[in-house]
This record gives structure tokens, C-alpha cells and sequence, in this order.
């Protein structure tokens, strides 16, 4: 598996739920339910027109609304969320993946193509990923010493 687009695959195979996304005017107590209720760390912010304007994450809620003594009640998603977003497309590979959020410090990416929303990555994702890929080869060596 090299390609994100691969990893998507995987993923509907397994049935993974789609990305969630809400809009800037919702609460982060309300996104904090949604994300709590759907197991995932991060969602994806849109605007009216559907467009990504945002991500929000759980490192999000904790540094600008715990740490500042915000009510999540009161505190829109808009006025934390990460607007500068970092995203792939289906056609980018995984290493790539990775080494930029290794670097950028992040968790998660969104997966765009033309302009449209059509998944989420995490490094999650991509650990299990890798995981997969070094048993097949473990398998396929130990194979190749049996034969030999």
C-alpha cells in the first residue's frame, strides 16, 4: 500500500464511517458530543457553501478553550478551529503522508479531490497501514526461508 487512494480503499472495505464535518457556527461543546459520540479526534470544518474552511481537533478544545477558562457552551467551533488546513489528494503517497505531519505536527488530514471533501487520513491510519505492510513481508521472507 503506497498510495492514499489505497488506504481509502481499505478503509471503505473495512466500513470505516464517513468524514464529520460541521459548520462554524457550532458550539465546541456540540462538536466535543460529535466527536466523543463518533470516537474520532478531529472534525472537519465547512462552510455554507461546503467548502473547507477549518479543522478542528481535540488538542484544539485543550489549548484554546481549557487552557483559556472558555466556556464550550458559549465558544463557536470558528473561534479555535485551524483554518491554515493541511490537506492530501488520493494520488499522494504515504510516506509523503506522513513525513509532512510528522514535521507539521499533526494527526489529521483531510483528502481532497477536485476540490471536494472524500475522506480523512490519520496517523493512525497510517500506522495501522504500515503495520499491515511489514507482516506481509515478514510472511513473504519467512515463505522465501522455507523454500529456500
Amino acid at each position: 500500500m503506497f498510495l492514499v487512494s489505497q488506504l481509502i480503499a481499505r478503509k471503505h472495505e473495512a466500513g470505516t464511517r464517513t468524514v464529520e464535518t460541521v459548520s462554524p457556527d457550532t458550539t465546541v461543546l456540540d462538536a466535543a458530543k460529535i466527536m466523543n459520540d463518533q470516537h474520532i479526534g478531529s472534525l472537519v470544518v465547512v462552510g455554507q457553501e461546503g467548502g473547507l474552511v477549518g479543522i478542528v481537533t481535540e488538542r484544539d478544545f485543550l489549548r484554546r478553550v481549557i487552557a483559556d477558562g472558555r466556556n464550550p457552551a458559549e465558544t463557536r467551533v470558528s473561534e479555535i478551529m485551524t483554518r491554515s488546513i493541511l490537506t492530501c489528494t488520493p494520488d499522494t503517497r504515504l510516506d509523503e503522508v506522513r513525513n509532512t505531519m510528522r514535521e507539521r505536527r499533526v494527526r489529521h488530514m483531510p483528502i481532497i479531490e477536485c476540490d471536494r471533501l472524500v475522506g480523512m487520513i490519520s496517523i493512525g491510519d497510517l500506522n495501522f497501514a504500515e503495520s499491515r505492510a511489514l507482516n506481509e513481508q515478514v510472511e513473504q521472507l519467512e515463505m522465501y526461508i522455507r523454500t529456500a
